[in-house]
This record gives structure tokens, sequence and C-alpha cells, in this order.
């Protein structure tokens, strides 16, 4: 079943461990004027068969037209149903367009976990998914007027369904056509989107040096690595609660890409690692005032214990300092 309500779009797979297929889709809905669709791969989007992989794409991308593309962030939820606070989320803001229309991860939650009897991920063998996503640049006709987008709701059992991704190798992304040049703009030898201009200028400003030693001349390599560095940037700025070590092992992938395209990028590498240690802290914490919230309780209950002891000696007292009566002495 999906059901679109807002800027949200919730999908329930029903028969989900019955699915013999690579891949699963979803119906398109309709969020910013832009139609979308959730692609699922229940073993792995590299047929790892350790984790399942989710993805946000564009419908359709191949009929395209040139030029188009759309900056959006999106949040990705696998919803445990017996408790949301251990669902598993991905978020992210990224560029769609025809050569890459997909973004998400592959290794969004492990089989063993989703699959674990009483884990809360399949109930009823039913897997609820969950897609936020907010458009935030439209560069191209919109796919659908505004106007014209309403709440849908159908039902989707289970089906087998073929689709072609197998030239895609990226562990995230999905399938990238430059816009045009007139809708770029140059810095510094590079052709940026006009949302990324001040942000790109400020980097050369502060280290004037990152790109002495670019390899790549071809201008749409150069876009393509441009973008990878500004989408680890991204990355690192987010809070630390809502980065998963997956994140953070395909920040190292991307920070990997961009040192081996010639970027001078040592000071990014420093700040990766603060954020990795900010996570490390951040679970340690976390551990530390469960086991402290814990211990607390039990300390609480010990007390509860000890005044309901107290209340009781303190009864005997009473009673011990009574005197006789001289009914009770006759």
């Amino acid at each position: 079943m999906g059901n679109l309500v807002d800027n949200k779009f919730t999908w329930v797979i029903q028969n989900f461990s019955s699915s013999q297929s690579r891949v699963v889709p979803s119906n398109q809905f309709v969020i910013g004027g832009c139609k979308w669709r959730l692609l699922v791969y229940p073993e792995g989007f590299n047929k790892s068969g350790d984790h399942l992989s989710l993805f946000l794409e564009v419908a359709d991308p191949r009929s395209l037209p040139p030029g188009w593309s759309r900056h959006a962030r999106y949040l990705l939820t696998i919803v445990n149903q017996h408790s949301d606070k251990i669902s598993k989320r991905n978020e992210a803001t990224k560029w769609f367009n025809q050569k890459i229309p997909g973004w998400g991860l592959s290794a969004m939650i492990p089989l063993t976990k989703l699959h674990a009897k009483n884990g809360g991920f399949l109930v009823n063998d039913e897997l609820k998914i969950v897609a936020e996503v907010n458009v935030l640049e439209v560069i191209g006709k919109l796919d659908v007027p505004e106007e014209s987008e309403e709440e849908t709701q159908v039902t989707q059992p289970m089906k087998k369904v073929k689709v072609d991704y197998d030239h895609v190798e990226s562990n995230d992304l999905m399938i990238n056509e430059t816009p045009p040049v007139s809708e770029l703009m140059d810095v510094n030898g590079f052709q940026v989107l006009p949302s990324q201009v001040d942000f790109v200028k400020r980097i050369f400003e502060k280290h004037p040096d990152i790109a002495k030693d670019f390899r790549p001349k071809n201008p749409h390599l150069r876009k393509a690595c441009m973008n990878f560095l500004l989408s680890l940037m991204e990355t690192l700025c987010q809070p630390p609660q809502k980065l998963s070590n997956e994140d953070l092992v395909e920040a190292d992938n991307a920070l990997t890409y961009v040192k081996v395209s010639g970027f001078k990028v040592d000071w990014l590498e420093k700040k990766l690692e603060e954020v990795k240690k900010k996570k490390e802290e951040e679970q340690t914490g976390e551990a530390r005032i469960q086991e402290l919230e814990e211990e607390l309780k039990d300390f609480k209950q010990k007390c509860l214990d000890r005044e309901a002891m107290l209340e009781k000696e303190k009864a005997k007292v009473l009673t011990a300092r009574a005197p006789l009566t001289l009914d009770d002495v006759i």
C-alpha cells in the first residue's frame, strides 16, 4: 500500500519474505511537482546477501529532457513497527538528474536484523517504508503542476519487476548528465550550479591550493568530482546523531575518491576524523547514559524499598513505646 500525505510517502510491502525479485519498486508519487518512486533490493543492490538496499529515484529517468535537475533533501525510513526509536533512517541532500536519478544506501539494514523474529521490522510479513522529500531547487520544467498533487492510496502486493541498472557501480547512487553550460557558472575552472557558487568560492578562498594538483581536464569529470566534494562536506555538516556508521564508511570512500582525483583535502580528512570521534563519543555516551539510567532506576527502587522498611520500623517503635493500660496490667 502506498499513501502520500503532504511531503511524506508511506509504502507498505506485503508478503515481503516471498519476494523472488532482485528489485521491488513502489508506485510513483508526486512531491514538489516531481515524480518519484522508491526501489528496494531485498538481498542488496550488489547481491551481497547481507543487507537490504533502499533508494529514492526520479521516476522514468530515461525520459527526462536534457538539463533536468532537482536539488532535494530526503529522509528514508525503514520503520520498526514495535519501536520507532530503532527504525533505520538515511537522510541527505542531493542533486537528482538524468545520469544520477537515484540516491540512498546499499547497506540500509542488515538482513539478520530485518528478518529477526519479533524484531519489529517485519510484522505479518509486511515491511513499512516512509520517504520524506523536500525539493529545494528546480532546473527544468516541473513533471506535474503543484496544484495537481493529490493524496493517493493504492494496494501494492509483492510483484516481480525487471529493472536494468547493471551498469551502475557506486554503492549509494544509482544512475549524470551535466546541465547545459548556460545554466552553470565557472568558479576557478569548475562548472557549478548557481546555488553552489557562493559555497565553492568560500572553499577556494579558505583553501586556495585545493585544486593545485587536480588532474582531470574534462569539464564533466571536473564537475562530478566537485559534486563529490560538496556532498562529502554536506555529510560532515550533519549532526552526529543523524549519521550512521554506514554513512561514515561512505564518507571515507568519497574522501578517497576526491584525493585520488587530485584535490588537496588534508583539512577535510582531519574534519572527517573529528566527526568520527564525535560519533564514537556520542555512541559511547548513549551507552553510558542508558547504563546510568538503569543503575538510577535500581537505586530509586532500593530507596523506595528502604523507605518502606523505615516506615515499618517506625510503626514497630511506636507500638513498643505505647504504655500498657490498666486493663492490660490487670
